[in-house]
């Protein structure tokens, strides 16, 4: 099942709702790799979280081509369905020009953190 999954594809993503602390599911997401000398993104696939938040089969089993690849993530529909607004439908929105914004980044090679700071 969903193990031999996980182990085959060679790229997976998992995502948490961490305002409800439970997997988002049905969360869109594409993948793309970057083309043509890197002018221009081809979306590969578009999918979907299961019910664990989880999107397996992403690419087939066996090695990725090498290069640059993007996973856009629609949490702008995501918390749209759950009549929420948000900060981040995929980069950020600015819905009232008057205000001021600050957006820290924490980075590590390994992973990020951003948030809508003050």
């Amino acid at each position: 099942g969903r193990a031999m999954e996980l182990v085959s594809s060679p790229l997976t993503t998992h995502v948490l709702d961490t305002a409800s602390g439970l997997p988002a599911q049905g969360l869109c997401l594409r993948l793309s790799r970057l083309e043509d000398h890197g002018q221009q993104w081809m979306e590969l696939r578009k999918s979907y979280t299961d019910s664990d938040g989880r999107c397996p089969g992403l690419l087939p089993a066996g090695p990725m081509k090498a290069g640059t690849y993007k996973l856009s993530f629609d949490t702008e529909g995501y918390w749209k369905k759950r009549g929420q607004e948000s900060f981040y439908p995929s980069l950020f929105t600015i819905t009232n020009e008057t205000h001021r914004f600050h957006v820290p980044l924490l980075l590590s090679p390994w992973s990020y953190t951003t948030y809508r700071g003050s």
